[in-house]
């Protein structure tokens, strides 16, 4: 994940432990960044946080059932991805994997001759057994390795944390994905672990790909819907934002159900900023039955072409609707 810098503004980062009933927190002062105009240009990235695996809320039951032990792994897992100058989102990938190989353990046993944390096996090239079970040599050990796998800053944490350990279970790292994002938080103190700016304004753009997008769906208001219409003079709810992200280079698919799917990165629907997607569906439990697409533009608001006999126009988001589904997907990150 890219740590955002707004122009002009340096985040220094300050680690403190802190002994609280026995277990050490990771303090940092880096705070979100500020709007300081109708649009800030920024780059984030929302594959990181609490979606797709339950939310905040079962992020925060997960992190309460650890132990004090499992904490300090956590703690030290960010420490030292501190330390290394790492973001927040390598730390995610590491509390995925560790939970998941070993319950934020250093075992002294495991599958066939895997030990410690991330259950690596000497016999593997991972180090000796002593080095493996000792928690500062694995979680380096760990960073090492995920360093190298290609382009894993712009995947979600669970599937660079399978590109680390290999496991015949990919799919299982997700499970810690909202817990990972919550400890961030807590013992972190990161707010805003994607660098998105999460509450500093509604202006905030979603990403850089977001200031193309809007001016040319905005270009377009006043043009009648037509179903399957991809401009230049009539547009479908979905159409018109494949074109609109295509002016910033960014390819999302073609109908909405597979831009929900499929488009971006997740991220919980309260939480767009403006360039962001949101969308509607007759069940919301199936993505497959998403039926119309439109793009927030903050402040309640978004733009869309809405139906047949109607116009690409802005309308007032009602958060409440059954139909209105409960991720937002961000293009081009």
């Amino acid at each position: 994940m890219r740590l955002m810098l707004l122009i002009g503004a340096l985040v220094a980062v300050v680690v403190i432990a802190v002994a609280t009933s026995g277990v050490t927190q990771v303090v940092s002062n880096s705070t979100n960044p500020a709007v300081t105009g109708n649009f800030q240009l920024m780059g984030c990235n929302a594959a990181i946080g609490p979606w797709d695996a339950g939310g905040g809320a079962k992020g925060q039951a997960d992190a309460a059932r650890l132990n004090d032990e499992q904490r300090n792994i956590v703690a030290r897992i960010i420490s030292i991805g501190q330390e290394r100058k790492l973001p927040p989102l390598a730390w995610q990938v590491a509390i995925q994997a560790g939970m998941t190989e070993s319950g934020l353990r250093p075992l002294n046993y495991g599958d066939r001759d895997s030990l410690g944390i991330f259950q690596m096996r000497p016999s593997m090239g991972w180090g000796t057994p002593a080095q493996v079970i000792d928690p500062t040599y694995a979680i380096n050990k760990f960073y090492d390795v995920l360093l190298k796998v290609p382009d894993w800053e712009n995947r979600r944490p669970g599937d660079s944390a399978q590109a680390v350990e290999r496991s015949a279970f990919p799919d299982r790292y997700h499970n810690w994905e909202s817990m990972a994002a919550f400890l961030l938080s807590e013992l972190g103190q990161i707010s805003d672990p994607a660098g998105c700016g999460s509450g500093a304004g509604q202006f905030l753009l979603g990403s850089n790909a977001a200031a193309s997008a809007i001016e040319f769906t905005k270009q377009q208001l006043g043009e009648p819907y037509l179903w399957g219409g991809n401009g230049p003079d009539a547009w479908d709810c979905s159409g018109i934002l494949v074109k609109a992200f295509a002016t910033a280079g960014v390819k999302i698919p073609r109908v909405a159900n597979d831009q929900y799917e499929k488009g971006g990165a997740h991220l919980p629907v309260r939480d767009a900023q403006a360039g962001d997607l949101i969308f509607w569906a007759t069940d919301t439990s199936n993505p497959r039955t998403v039926h119309h697409v439109g793009m927030y533009l903050g402040n309640n608001e978004y733009i869309h072409a809405p139906q047949t006999g109607d116009v690409v126009k802005i309308s007032k988001i009602n958060w409440d609707y059954y139909e209105l589904m409960p991720l937002a997907v961000r293009p081009g990150v």
